[in-house]
């Protein structure tokens, strides 16, 4: 779900699609189940730093849909669709 203007020369467009992955990264690892002592640990807290502010604003706003978490993909769609074609547009042409 990666952007197809995926432009490294553009830092912008490079920023979103990289958080783009890093929420994906996030949802897969979630699956599955890391303890404080696994040498995962501290990669989970990271990914849950970066995107928890992106998503627990949405999470209070959206309610889950059974046990499934909707926010993560309205966060992710959004993204996708919204901020990094936005990005990539105002980013330097060469």
């Amino acid at each position: 779900m990666v952007s197809n203007s995926f432009n490294l020369s553009d830092p912008l467009c490079a920023l979103g699609n990289l958080y783009v992955l890093i929420l994906i990264a996030r949802a897969i690892l979630s699956w599955f189940p890391i303890g404080p002592d696994s040498g995962f640990a501290p990669i989970v807290r990271f990914l849950y730093a970066v995107t928890e502010p992106i998503l627990a604003p949405l999470r209070r706003v959206i309610p889950p849909l059974g046990m499934f978490d909707m926010s993560f993909l309205v966060a992710l769609l959004g993204i996708e669709f919204l901020v990094v074609p936005i990005l990539c547009s105002i980013g330097p042409k060469f």
